[in-house]
């Protein structure tokens, strides 16, 4: 995807959001922000963009997403129940906040195992009230293609939304 066709795409979901009265949240764990600041650096983004977590570690997942230690323990944190957990807890955590989107996987080159291999990407997205999804993805290339990758998929699912 050309730079001009990424632009495109979040212009897309900012006036997608903005026609529905939406705001989002973006909870990002591989993509260390990367969705959040994408669409932030369209101007008038602010409308319906209310921020962005970035969660890394399993210890923020928890306090700042509310992922339960049970879920991280049980599925780990590269499943689609956390994506899950992730999305929906954000909503939680920001009042303001109407659809969230979560990342998490691993994006490599080191960290991948026979079961989750690098290039495997769980999503999450909450709207509210009380509708979650989740989704599990394997994209392949080095760490910049599995994160561009992430979060393309990220924003195509915002406008599924």
């Amino acid at each position: 995807m050309s730079e001009t066709d990424f632009r495109s795409l979040c212009e897309q979901v900012l006036a997608h959001l903005a026609a529905r009265n939406l705001r989002l949240v973006t909870v990002e764990s591989c993509t260390g922000g990367m969705i959040c600041a994408a669409l932030t650096d369209i101007a008038g983004s602010s409308s319906v963009i209310e921020g962005g977590l970035v969660t890394y570690s399993n210890a923020l997942k928890s306090s700042a997403a509310g992922v339960s230690a049970d879920t991280l323990a049980r599925y780990g944190a590269v499943s689609e129940e956390t994506a899950r957990a992730m999305a929906e807890g954000a909503l939680w955590h920001a009042a303001d906040a109407t659809v969230a989107v979560s990342v998490t996987g691993i994006a490599g080159p080191d960290g991948g195992s026979a079961e989750k291999p690098v290039g495997t990407v769980c999503f999450g997205l909450a709207v509210f009230p009380g509708k979650a999804i989740s989704e599990r993805h394997f994209f392949s290339g080095d760490r910049a293609a599995v994160r561009n990758a992430t979060v393309r998929h990220a924003l195509e699912m915002i406008l599924r939304a």
